[in-house]
């Protein structure tokens, strides 16, 4: 085959100008080593130094100008309010393909939040608001774990964000001090979100969720559930595949009994922090399910599942069964 040609066009930004000329020096090197040692991968640089919402229409019509269909934006902003929703939302209404990674800040928000919707920089619903300044209020006087609050700052920000993409990911950074950054990553196709867990499976510790470990992993109760700190670790994923050997099933049976592998991509991946070679193991090893080729054969292997396939319950369902005394 002939050597595949590769295109990019990169544009970076930092509002500080002595930034943005660091950034281009650090650059430097690098893009002249791709010149003499990637013949076949060309990358056009661009550099900016403005506020990133001023910026955003010159850089939308720049990218459309080339005719990119596959855009990543990587928004670092020092707090929360750097980048509004909006921008976010119009990102990823405008390419067929696009991923936008964003860091929020927990705690800078917090300082502005307000149950009046009219006056508050950041409009949370105000249920969210009074849970969240008890479990602040709480957290410092000792009363809130710190996990717990991770968990419930994390269906905050969830609740806040949710609408701007069909796949939100809302988990923090994990530091010496606590969580109080969370990198959020935002897409429209549950293939980005299911490459975007298993990289944080690679990178274990660096990112973490308190939680459920399987489908719907925002869908528990303080009072009456037993959320886990899920740090995409060895022992996170046996968490994860504990979880979804229920899930998975209950999920076919919400829809029917019978539901394509797509459909069951684009509904597991809206809220899950599993990595996807746990969820096909699980489909395939669960002994209620049955995945089934277009040509009417039995898939047996996890790594030959494919969207195309069909997702069937069995005729003979488990049960579990409880006592009371």
């Amino acid at each position: 085959m002939k050597p595949l040609e590769i295109e990019c066009l990169m544009l970076t930004n930092d509002k500080e100008r002595v930034a943005a000329q660091q950034l281009e020096l650090n650059l430097a090197p690098h893009l002249a080593s791709i010149k003499d040692e990637c013949p076949h991968l060309k990358v056009d640089h661009e550099s900016y130094s403005d506020g990133f919402q001023a910026l955003y229409p010159r850089l939308k019509n720049r990218i459309q100008r080339a005719k990119c269909k596959n855009v990543f934006f990587n928004l670092d902003q020092c707090g929360y309010s750097l980048v509004s929703s909006g921008i976010i939302r119009d990102i990823l209404s405008s390419w067929t393909s696009a991923e936008v990674l964003l860091t929020f800040s927990i705690d800078s928000a917090l300082t502005f939040v307000s149950q009046d919707r009219s006056k508050s920089k950041v409009p949370l619903e105000p249920e969210i608001v009074a849970r969240l300044e008890e479990a602040k209020k709480n957290q410092n006087q000792g009363m809130f774990s710190t996990n717990e609050w991770l968990g419930v700052a994390e269906r905050a920000i969830f609740a806040h964000l949710k609408d701007c993409a069909t796949y939100v990911s809302p988990f923090a950074i994990k530091n010496p001090t606590g969580w109080r950054y969370w990198l959020m990553h935002f897409a429209n196709v549950p293939r980005a979100r299911q490459v975007y867990n298993n990289v944080l499976h690679e990178s274990e510790t660096s990112q973490g969720h308190y939680g459920r470990a399987g489908l719907k992993m925002l869908e528990y109760d303080f009072d009456h559930d037993s959320p886990n700190l899920y740090l995409f670790s060895k022992d996170s994923r046996e968490m994860a595949r504990e979880s979804l050997h229920e899930d998975i099933p209950r999920l076919i049976s919400e829809s029917g009994d019978v539901l394509s592998v797509s459909e069951f991509y684009a509904t597991a991946y809206s809220e899950t922090p599993a990595h996807s070679d746990d969820i096909h193991q699980c489909m395939i090893d669960s002994p209620e399910i049955e995945i089934i080729t277009p040509d009417g054969g039995k898939r047996r292997s996890a790594n030959g599942i494919r969207p195309d396939d069909t997702m069937k319950l069995t005729l003979q369902r488990s049960f579990l069964f409880g006592f009371d005394d």
